[in-house]
This record gives C-alpha cells, structure tokens and sequence, in this order.
C-alpha cells in the first residue's frame, strides 16, 4: 500500500539543544517540491536537509551536514511510511553539542518520522485524466452518475452543443467508465485518455 499526505505538515523537537523543525507536504512535482524548500528556508538556520520521493524519482540534500547523516535518513523515513507525492524538509539550529553522525542521522530520521507519522495520510489511488463530450441532453444524467465510478470533474467548458469535462479516474475504472459512457450518450459522446 501506498499513501499520499492530504495537506501540509509540521514537527518541531529538540535534540541535545538542537532545534529541529520538520515540514512535509504533498506535491505533484519536482518543481513543487523544490518550490515547497525555497519558501521554508529561514536564514538563521544552519542546515535545510531535505529528501523528496514522487513515483519512481526521488532525491535527497544533506546541505552541509556529514554525507548520509540528513538527507539518506529523511528519504528512508519517506519510505518507512510508504508515502509517495511528498517532500520533506528538516531545519535545524545548532545548539552548541555534536550530535555525532549516528546522532545526526537519528534527529534528523526521527524528526522526519514524526512529522510524517502524524500527517493526515489517504490511501493512494493511481487515476487517468479523461477528456469527455456530451451534449447538453446528457450532461445530467452523466453527472449524476460519476460518483459510481469515482469520477471527478476537474474542469467544465461549454460549446454550442455541449460540455467539455476534463475527469479524474481511478485507473482501475477506466475501461468501465468508457464503455458506459458511451452507453450512456448512446454512441454520441466523445473520451480521450489525457494521462
């Protein structure tokens, strides 16, 4: 199983007199996730350690701290929940004790973990994205039975005959949908597979 975080996140501990703030956040992409550590970085901080995962391409900054002792950590921490779509961010402020790399790699891992454990997480459903016609004499009735494929309209536009709908699908359904759609439009409705 995998899972998506729902909204942002936030975690703060101190270890040995170090102070560290943990964020994580849902994102799309990797321009979002680098988007989502520019707008956290706090000056007087002395280290922004991150680790972000989305499908299959993942990446991880120590930013100054001993190699593997940071980011490595946040990464498995990612992993350990099983969260996909996420970035996670790690500021800290030294406090004046060495922590030690095994130290660092436990404050930042754990920092991570928590912020992460106590997110609000949703099972993660793989969907495609639909392009979808109907005339107008059909839009009702296909509205009104999205829901038994957990369908959802991501953007509307009207023609002179009709209404462009762009659907989120769980992959799953998709065959499905699309054989009813064109039942339900009787062979006059027009879908794409956008994603």
């Amino acid at each position: 199983m995998t899972f998506v975080l729902t909204q942002a996140h936030s975690f703060e501990e101190e270890v040995r007199k170090s102070r560290f703030l943990a964020f994580a956040a849902p994102v799309n992409d990797t321009e979002a996730a680098q988007s989502f550590i520019a707008q956290h970085i706090y000056p007087d901080a002395n280290h922004h350690c991150w680790a972000w995962r989305i499908g299959q391409n993942y990446r991880f900054h120590d930013d100054g701290e001993p190699g593997g002792t940071a980011g490595r950590p946040i990464l498995q921490a990612i992993e350990g929940h099983e969260i996909d779509y996420v970035v996670v961010l790690v500021v800290r402020w030294f406090g004046g004790i060495k922590l030690g790399t095994g130290g660092l790699a436990r404050a930042y891992g754990g920092a991570a973990g928590q912020c992460l454990r106590l997110a609000v997480k949703t099972l993660w459903v793989p969907t495609r994205t639909l392009s979808c016609w109907c005339p107008f004499s059909d839009m009702a009735l296909i509205r009104g039975r999205l829901g038994q494929f957990s369908a959802h309209i991501e953007s509307e536009q009207f023609d002179a005959h009709g209404v462009v709908w762009q659907l989120r699908v769980p992959e799953a359904q998709c065959d499905d949908f699309c054989t009813q759609f064109t039942d339900w439009t009787k062979g006059k409705g027009k879908i794409h597979n956008l994603s």
